[in-house]
């Protein structure tokens, strides 16, 4: 089986610099992309901005106790470790590896 390669990119400083709210979530524009990067447990990770399902803003919802993005519209939940959509309504979100380097955060994109 191949393991993936990713082209990883700069999002902040820091942690700190993210500036998570009350939901532990935010919207990150890296490039020309924009993701949500959500903190669950001490733990971050990347997620497309736009809800699979009908296109909700996902920085608007929230973390639930489970550890899932809750979208604001529908509330349809998807799993912050691999998208997968645990209510049953068949939409899967992309997710995206978040690492904690000395220098800063950073997301991976697979690579083409």
């Amino acid at each position: 089986m191949a393991t993936k390669e990713y082209n990883w990119e700069f999002v902040a400083d820091s942690v700190e610099q993210l500036g998570f709210g009350k939901y532990d979530i935010v919207q990150a524009e890296i490039g020309e992309r924009t993701i949500c990067i959500a903190r669950f447990k001490n733990q971050l990770y990347g997620f497309q901005s736009k809800c699979p399902h009908a296109g909700a803003k996902m920085v608007m919802g929230y973390i639930d106790a489970q550890g899932n993005a809750v979208c604001p519209l529908h509330r349809f939940k998807f799993a912050l470790r691999n998208g997968y959509n645990v209510t049953g309504e068949g939409y899967n979100m992309k997710t995206f590896p978040i690492e904690l380097r000395e220098d800063g955060v950073f997301v991976g994109f697979l690579k083409l």
